[in-house]
């Protein structure tokens, strides 16, 4: 068994707390001590895009540092002794544009001081957002694709390891497609901007079709008046995404484009439901391989290429179980348990290239 501790969000509507608690409820079934040092609330609550999710927090996190402001982009601190005072065998830091830099860089050093193993993941999408004056105080830098090291850390590639982000294991679900009219789901705060082709895709497909459009938010709803049109102002936990997306038949992800490396979390959460998921041409997906010609999610590129596609997924039956099967696939190759256990054996070679260097 090994003591592992974390620094990252918690609870929260981010990819960063998505992936720690992934991993760490992961760690947590195989039997290791795992602690998770995350950020006072009203500090990450500044930011858009991080909401706590529920309030009755799990016995083995500690609230414990400041995030930076995100109008000055200044301040953030780490209560240092309320993490020094546990002994870890191994230490990840889930990094990010907002983590209080200075301070996680005086934590590692005391960290391996002691004799712990330092790990980052790497969530901040370029290399001015990378607030570290030096990278190489961490024993390994973990990215979820090849992008990271190209664009933004070429120069520790030696020391950099290719760790996909984990998929939440497959949830089947029963519903036959369209069994009472066609529903199709998005979920979470994106901007306005970023539905804009799915609202006029589907008022074109609504003269076809009874269709009906459930947008749940935890911000504003939408300023839409269309009839096909359901919204809720609801912040879901995972077990309420899931049902949601099983009483859908397709899942529409609004991104919008970005010059950065990201990948997409929601998808990452969402494709184990097993129901044709549509998403925007944007990098967060250009990654997705092909299984078969196909992807695990059918990415467009403009409005109309959109309707081509949401016809095809309506009326090709083949297509549309080639796309699930793609989906599968996919999430079976990145179910979260196994992310984990490749974390373990990135924890264990860093052990045994220690234990060369000191023989």
């Amino acid at each position: 068994m090994y003591g592992i501790g974390i620094l990252s969000r918690w609870n929260a509507t981010c990819g960063i707390s998505m992936h720690a608690e992934m991993i760490a409820h992961e760690f947590i079934k195989m039997g290791h001590y795992v602690k998770v040092f995350a950020p006072h609330v009203d500090s990450a609550n500044k930011w858009w895009h991080h909401k706590i999710i529920k309030d009755n927090e799990e016995n083995f996190v500690i609230r414990c540092y400041d995030e930076l402001d995100p109008q000055t982009m200044n301040g953030g601190r780490i209560e240092m002794e309320k993490i020094l005072s546990e002994n870890f065998d191994f230490f990840i830091v889930e990094s990010y544009a907002s983590i209080p830099y200075s301070d996680v860089e005086k934590l590692v050093k005391k960290l391996k001081e002691r004799g712990t193993k330092v790990f980052v993941v790497i969530h901040e999408g370029c290399r001015d957002q990378i607030g570290y004056s030096d990278m190489s105080i961490f024993d390994a830098i973990v990215v979820f694709d090849e992008r990271f090291i190209n664009e933004l850390l070429p120069e520790y590639r030696d020391i950099a390891h290719v760790i996909p982000y984990p998929c939440h294991p497959i949830v089947r679900g029963n519903r036959k497609f369209a069994e009472n009219g066609l529903v199709f789901f998005s979920f979470g705060r994106q901007p306005v901007s970023e539905y804009l082709d799915f609202i006029k895709a589907l008022d074109w497909l609504s003269k076809r079709f009874d269709l009906t459009y459930r947008v749940v938010r935890s911000d504003g709803l939408l300023p839409f008046n269309k009839p096909w049109l359901r919204q809720e102002r609801k912040r879901l936990s995972n077990e309420e995404v899931f049902e949601y997306l099983h009483s859908s038949d397709v899942h529409l992800i609004p991104k919008g484009q970005t010059k950065n490396v990201v990948v997409s979390s929601t998808l990452c959460q969402c494709l184990g439901a097993l129901i044709p998921t549509v998403v925007p041409n944007t990098r967060h997906f250009e990654t997705l391989p092909e299984y078969d010609g196909v992807k695990p999610a059918v990415v467009y590129d403009d409005v109309e290429d959109l309707k081509n596609k949401l016809i095809r997924i309506i009326e090709d039956e083949e297509f549309r179980k080639k796309v699930v099967e793609s989906a599968e696939r996919f999430v079976e190759e990145n179910r979260s348990d196994k992310i984990a256990k490749k974390f373990i054996k990135l924890f264990e070679s860093s052990q045994s290239l220690l234990s060369i260097a000191v023989s």
